[in-house]
């Protein structure tokens, strides 16, 4: 099938992509810009950008006539908090216009839970959307969600945010409203699987996980998952607006979308219709294995677990690199750059032979590291190497464990299961820029509570000093290397 989707490069959209490629379909990407739309590697013959904005109706007529599906993933609560809801109508009918010049048969419109009387601003416009889109000749399947769980969705990185950096809260009595999360990963799954079906097509779903929990209880959840002692005091004191600036001073959302959100907290956001896990044969996965799924060690799309097992009958090659990345959200980094010229799989050979023997740089340093891991408990230094040319995931390496390494994309990630109050990756990967190369060399580090974050700051200066001399002696171990330099800023 050709597909449209909007918001192609946007939290949900992003996701879908490669999903919806997989499946054999060829995806229209509508972006404002499609110079800063990226699309991996190995799907890029099946995405075609189109440029355009919803905003702008005249700017619609590049899109194809022959689609046979749309997703609508658009709205505009964040970027104006006065005029958003006037943009969002704007936004639907200049989209119901252009749809219906083609020969589209099903658009797919993933919206917010509206069953209280009493809707949000925010939750209203996206009703009003709704309600635009189903006046369209084009039959509109709609799915209804609540929290959307999943690392780096605005939900999520609030309840990250209020449980990591405060022990004890006094929170706005909203926390013991009652929501139905679910989980990104059950979101695509559900947008992916309602595309072409006919018992989907011109109906509306409440789409959730079968938890029906208060704001407080994800809240006591998320902390006992990263094992924090956190207590909750809810007062009647906190109006709307107060709370707002709560989410904003403390966590890192925007106050608009902070407001956006609390006015949508205020409410019960719960499912009522429950028809579409019928249709589907579809069970959810809980809200306690969401949040597992966030704090996992490397953010695999959805995709990858499908390719791993059954890539041989697929029409895409395995290049899992694409969707394999460190996890974003919620954490610090510390990041050098080191340009130079000469044989960059030299380079690559000097990395992969780090540790054991060959060290580190400044091995005084990590000697006295592992000694002071070993007498708290941890593994050390002492257990060396698990390979002894080439590592592969899962290999050890002292201190770390490899999670991925690609000689032919030049690309070294590994995991610390060191002491520490948090967690840690240290990722090589070297690219092209122009007459030489450029190792960018990345220390991530996802503290756990606010002694991680005491941790970080104090092991800072440290990491400064150490891991500038890092990168630079492993460019210097290969041979026939010039024009060694740091790079400072952007690449």
């Amino acid at each position: 099938m050709n597909i449209l989707l909007t918001g192609a490069n946007g939290y949900i959209g992003s996701r879908l992509l490669p999903i919806l490629v997989e499946h054999g379909h060829h995806v229209f990407a509508l972006v404002r810009n499609p110079e800063r739309f990226f699309i991996p590697e190995n799907i890029k013959e099946s995405v075609t950008p189109i440029q355009g904005d919803l905003l702008e109706s005249h700017s619609l007529a590049s899109i194809p006539k022959d689609i046979n599906a749309a997703y609508y993933l658009v709205h505009s609560m964040s970027k104006d908090a006065k005029t958003f809801d006037v943009k969002d109508r704007k936004a639907a009918e200049n989209f119901k216009k252009g749809i219906e010049a083609t020969q589209c048969k099903q658009v797919i419109y993933l919206t917010g839970l509206v069953n209280d009387e009493k809707l949000s601003k925010h939750l209203q416009s996206r009703y009003e959307v709704e309600k635009i889109l189903k006046t369209s000749s084009i039959p509109t399947t709609v799915l209804r969600a609540g929290i959307i769980i999943g690392s780096g969705s605005a939900s999520y990185e609030i309840i990250r945010d209020l449980v990591e950096k405060l022990p004890i809260m006094i929170a706005p009595k909203w926390v013991n409203s009652q929501c139905q999360p679910i989980a990104i990963f059950d979101v695509i799954d559900y947008l992916q699987k309602v595309l072409g079906h006919k018992n989907c097509i011109g109906k509306t779903f409440d789409i959730g996980s079968d938890d029906v929990l208060t704001y407080k209880e994800m809240l006591y959840t998320f902390a006992r998952l990263r094992g924090l002692k956190r207590f909750i005091i809810s007062v009647p004191l906190f109006t709307p607006k107060l709370s707002s600036y709560w989410l904003f001073f403390v966590t890192s959302t925007s106050f608009d979308l902070a407001r956006t959100l609390v006015a949508s907290m205020t409410s019960r956001s719960t499912c009522k219709n429950f028809e579409i896990k019928e249709i589907l044969d579809k069970k959810c996965i809980s809200y306690e294995e969401s949040l597992k799924r966030c704090f996992s060690r490397i953010e695999e799309h959805a995709v990858i677990s499908s390719w791993k097992d059954s890539f041989s009958a697929s029409r895409l090659a395995p290049k899992y690199g694409d969707y394999i990345h460190i996890p974003e959200f919620g954490c610090l980094h510390s990041i050098e750059r080191f340009y130079f010229e000469g044989d960059p799989n030299q380079v690559m050979d000097a990395i992969f032979s780090m540790g054991g023997k060959q060290g580190y740089y400044m091995n005084w340093a990590w000697r006295i590291r592992g000694l002071a891991d070993r007498l708290i408990g941890g593994v050390g230094l002492r257990r060396g190497k698990t390979y002894r040319k080439r590592p592969r995931p899962g290999d050890a390496l002292d201190f770390w464990r490899v999670l991925f390494a690609d000689e032919e994309h030049r690309r070294f990630l590994l995991f610390a299961e060191m002491k520490v109050p948090g967690e840690a990756w240290l990722e090589f990967k070297i690219e092209k820029m122009n007459e030489g190369y450029v190792l960018i060399q990345t220390a991530t580090f996802r503290p756990k509570g606010v002694f991680g974050r005491i941790y970080w700051m104090a092991m800072y200066p440290v990491h400064l000093f150490l891991f500038a001399g890092f990168g630079k002696k492993f460019i210097m171990k290969a041979k026939e290397v010039k024009k060694v330099h740091r790079l400072k800023g952007k690449t």
